[in-house]
């Protein structure tokens, strides 16, 4: 075939010119920006298992000490926020899970921080997580309602819930959130709380970094803390926690799922057996079955929520 003796024809100007803005703007960014993802963090936050809290006078609004306790738990927020943000967090949502839902004081909290608070919720305490997290962290929980052990060991509910189980295993409020992050792929790297709850919760959902903010005594004493010295070891904890998220895998519970739920008096199982979707296995338990957690999660605020004579 004969070659042509023409010349290749000269770039065009605007495609010279584009060229040039994408290797200066290249130039310009620094190292690695380019291929920077965002790294989210969901943090979930309660109050029994902040350090210095042991009874009832801390935990709701007409406690003596409440205020204080609200001060000790804004502050183990934050440090596990400064720890995320260590690790290389770049956006952090932090769920308020304790008692109304009202208690972290937020106006202490960076601007950038998106904060969820009061109820109902369908996802409860993990409200606003999905698959765009990389880490999930608890701070201030406390064991189960099954736990011999635990400062004011509970399940969802101290007042009416004698236990929850999840395919016959029994659940703390961390395994069921765990779960819940699991449904999304998120993997949950490290909790704070007493000896009892990081044991209990490393043991079911896996080894996660665990801070020990005080000893269980009993249902209403521990050997705690200063929350300065709690504090700071939250912060080193998380910061290992989400460095080390890629170790740690999501903790899922294999459908179906059965949801088994004991009530302290007869009354709330009977009643919801009325329900179809409902089975009483006992007279003070019920069984409730679905292929996701996410339903279990709903079931599970309906239950603990509904009230006959609820208003706005």
């Amino acid at each position: 075939m004969r070659q042509s003796l023409r010349s290749p024809r000269a770039p065009r100007p605007y495609l010279l010119l584009v060229a040039l803005t994408f290797t200066l703007a290249a130039a310009l960014l620094p190292r690695g920006a380019a291929a920077q993802r965002p790294l989210k963090v969901y943090i979930s936050v309660d109050m029994e298992g902040i350090a210095g809290v042991v009874t009832g006078d801390q935990l709701g609004p007409t406690g003596f000490e409440y205020g204080r306790a609200r001060e000790f738990m804004t502050g183990e927020a934050l440090a596990a926020i400064a720890g995320a943000r260590d690790a290389g967090a770049t956006e952090i949502v932090v769920s308020d899970s304790h008692g109304n839902g009202e208690s972290l004081l937020i106006d202490q909290f960076p601007d950038d921080v998106r904060i969820i608070r009061s109820w109902p919720r369908p996802l409860m305490m993990m409200e606003g997580i999905d698959s765009t997290f990389s880490a999930a962290v608890f701070v201030g929980y406390h064991a189960s309602t099954t736990s011999p052990a635990g400062v004011r060991a509970h399940t969802i509910s101290s007042a009416n819930l004698a236990s929850v189980s999840l395919n016959g295993v029994a659940m703390p409020e961390a395994g069921i959130n765990a779960a819940i992050a699991g449904r999304f792929g998120v993997p949950v790297v490290a909790i704070s709380g007493d000896d009892a709850e990081v044991a209990e919760a490393q043991k079911l959902i896996g080894n996660m970094e665990g801070a020990v903010v005080k000893q269980a005594i009993s249902f209403h004493a521990a050997a705690t803390m200063t929350p300065e010295a709690a504090q700071k070891l939250i912060r080193e904890k998380v910061k290992a926690g989400v460095a080390r998220r890629g170790e740690m895998r999501p903790y899922t519970v294999t459908a179906p799922i059965r949801l088994e739920v004991s009530f302290k008096h007869y009354r709330q199982a009977e009643i919801l057996a009325y329900l179809s979707v409902v089975e009483r296995i006992d007279s003070h338990s019920i069984r409730f079955t679905s292929r996701d957690i996410i339903e279990i999660s709903k079931f599970l605020e309906f239950i603990d929520n509904y009230q006959s004579g609820l208003l706005p």
